[in-house]
């Protein structure tokens, strides 16, 4: 069952714990009840893979996901014949003389190896979830293989035939924009950008991902990184890195932020050496200042 509804979409996606804006719940939405793949695209940790995983626990479907790469090609995201199999099945039909019917033989489903993309249109098997993951990492005419799926849920093998979707499934495709997807592809997608969430739909996830951190400190994680995410960075750290820092500084029985307790701990936050030696020592301490003054409960005079 899909939801019927902006305000049901919302709640099924916040059941598997995603906070999600009124923006994204209304694109999810009408991904759904258009049956249109869902182009969502963002900076790295902004919560875009999670959303194809919460939907399909949410839907009760299959999570078929496709881990774009360089140099990834039909093989190895649609399908494949399987040749040991087809060179057995020629020789047992040669010993026992059937060769002439052998060439329209092996062609068969039975020789078919799914891959990620046919697995989730196999009419046979329950309706799916497609992630098609970090599709900017893939080649560009890795492209085109896609178009087929996403515009009628169907893919073409020229030796069998055409394998279409008895129920079509739902296509989450992300990117992180290291280069510019097609716009054959962006046609066929309703479009959603995933930005970092701001100060108070942070403090929320990390209330539903990490719940045992404190009030106090998740207020300062979260204010410490919301400033971190103004620096000149290489790389800013995203949601999933605010949960585990949160979690990693409960570990160290930390219940308030400390600038030496900042500097050990960089390396959860942070991935990139040059971004850590900028913020540790003088900076941290700086930022820690600000996030004290700025969380700090106001008192009354007198």
């Amino acid at each position: 069952m899909l939801p019927g509804s902006v305000a049901a979409t919302a709640a099924l996606l916040a059941a598997g714990g995603y906070v999600a804006d009124t923006a994204l719940s209304t694109t999810v939405f009408l991904a759904l009840s258009m049956h249109r793949p869902l182009f969502l695209e963002g900076e790295p940790g902004t919560g875009k893979t999670e959303i194809a995983k919460v939907l399909a626990e949410g839907l009760g479907r299959r999570l078929v996901r496709l881990q774009c790469y360089d140099g990834l090609d039909l093989s190895a995201a649609a399908y494949e014949w399987d040749h040991a199999r087809q060179l057995m099945a020629i020789r047992l039909a040669e010993a026992s003389g059937e060769r002439a019917s052998t060439g329209t033989n092996i062609y068969g489903r039975e020789f078919l190896l799914e891959r990620p993309l046919l697995s989730a249109i196999d009419p046979d098997l329950s309706p799916a979830v497609l992630l098609i993951d970090e599709l900017d990492r893939a080649d560009e005419p890795f492209e085109a293989f896609l178009l087929e799926v996403l515009a009628d849920f169907q893919l073409t093998v020229p030796e069998y035939g055409t394998v279409k979707a008895k129920v079509p499934p739902v296509v989450v495709l992300t990117s992180n924009r290291t280069r510019e997807v097609h716009d054959a592809i962006r046609r066929r997608c309703l479009y959603h950008w995933v930005d970092y969430p701001d100060a108070r739909r942070e403090r929320e996830i990390l209330a539903r991902k990490a719940p045992g951190v404190p009030e106090k400190l998740s207020a300062e994680v979260v204010a410490f990184v919301q400033l971190l995410r103004s620096e000149e960075l290489f790389k800013l750290p995203g949601v999933a890195e605010t949960i585990d820092w949160a979690a990693a500084l409960m570990h160290l029985d930390q219940h308030e932020l400390a600038p030496g307790a900042v500097d050990e701990t960089l390396g959860v936050l942070l991935k990139y050496q040059d971004d850590i030696a900028k913020i540790r020592g003088t900076e941290a301490a700086r930022l820690v200042g600000e996030v004290l003054r700025a969380t700090a409960p106001v008192t009354p005079f007198g």
